[in-house]
């Protein structure tokens, strides 16, 4: 195993958590699905299946069509890969799948503009894939720890250009946690006043102080959709740069075990919500 070995290759074993293998992968690739259940509090929806714009919305539905397409490339690259097929053969399959997920990024790119909350609360996800969710979608450091043992043999090239990415990529996670978690606390800040009117005031005390701290808010929120942007950008980035460190039969299976492993969770998922429940 790619574990036990020397040198550079012990950089590769720096994983937290154990991910499961595939063996037979179906279900889609970066997947999740829709869940539903608005819920109301003090007049205005709220929860992780409310949509909150029309974009949003228009989101969802191009999302759902987005996994049936990437189910049936699947389906087409896991055939590929059985039948042996050429180098150059098996190649288009794989750029058909890399191309959809760009796909993907677009989309997300079109929300982020309109309504960046609806990418972060991850109500497009499944339950179990929001626990994992960072900025909107996967971590790209965590892709890399699940898939490198499906993809061996590795040549010495390859195992340095691997750990090279995965701490690259891990320190471009950092910097980004970071810069949000700054974010998060500059925006508190910005809303909190020297006097917070009870919620039962009719109205704020300070008007208008009230108003300029909101402004300085909205104005700070903004920044969020380019963390999102930034995020997708290294997801992007990290799929493509280790596709390039893989010969074209490592990339099939790489893709393959990352859409196992997205099934995996989906799964999870279903049979949380379908669990016996006692009452009481």
């Amino acid at each position: 195993m790619l574990w036990q070995k020397e040198g550079n290759r012990k950089g590769l074993a720096s994983s937290d958590h154990d991910t499961p293998k595939s063996s037979d992968p179906k279900g889609v690739f970066y997947g999740g699905s829709l869940i539903g259940g608005d819920q109301q509090q003090g007049g205005m929806p709220i929860g992780p299946g409310y949509t909150s714009s029309a974009e949003a919305a228009v989101f969802d539905m191009e999302y759902t069509r987005w996994l049936e397409e990437q189910q049936r490339l699947l389906t087409e690259l896991r055939v590929a890969t059985q039948e042996h097929l050429a180098e150059n053969e098996l190649r288009m399959f794989v750029d058909t799948c890399l191309a959809h997920y760009d796909h993907l990024i677009n989309l997300k790119a079109m929300v982020a503009k309109t309504d960046v909350f609806h990418l972060i609360s991850g109500a497009w996800k499944t339950p179990a894939e929001r626990c994992f969710l960072w900025m909107g979608g996967f971590r790209p450091s965590e892709i890399i720890k699940v898939i490198v043992n499906q993809i061996e043999p590795l040549t010495e090239q390859q195992i340095v250009g691997i750990c090279g990415l995965q701490q690259s990529t891990h320190e471009a996670e950092e910097a980004l946690s970071q810069g949000l978690e700054a974010l998060n606390q500059s925006l508190s800040d910005s809303i909190v006043s020297d006097s917070l009117s009870p919620a039962s005031a009719q109205l704020p005390p300070h008007l208008s102080n009230f108003m300029s701290h909101m402004s300085l808010a909205l104005n700070k929120l903004s920044s969020l959709e380019g963390f999102v942007l930034q995020a997708d950008n290294l997801r992007h980035q990290t799929i493509h740069r280790l596709n390039q460190l893989l010969t074209t039969r490592q990339e099939a299976r790489c893709i393959l075990a990352v859409a196992e492993y997205f099934h995996r969770l989906q799964a999870l998922s279903s049979l949380w919500l379908a669990r016996p429940r006692q009452d009481g």
